[in-house]
């Protein structure tokens, strides 16, 4: 069980990584274009964030 969840963790930190490169290497993004990003990082950092909490129980 701690393997899937490491595994988790490693997918769901890359999906965020490139959301935050894109979101970096723009300079003319649309506030919907901010917004749907944003959305998506809050919904990766909760999942991130229940993962680890999993691995300390």
């Amino acid at each position: 069980m701690i393997h899937k969840i490491n595994e988790a963790l490693k997918y769901y930190s890359y999906k965020r990584q490139g959301i935050m490169d894109y979101i970096n290497s723009k300079d003319d993004l649309t506030v919907e274009e901010i917004i749907e990003n944003a959305e998506e990082l809050s919904i990766l950092e909760y999942k991130i964030t229940a993962l680890q909490v999993a691995l300390e129980n």
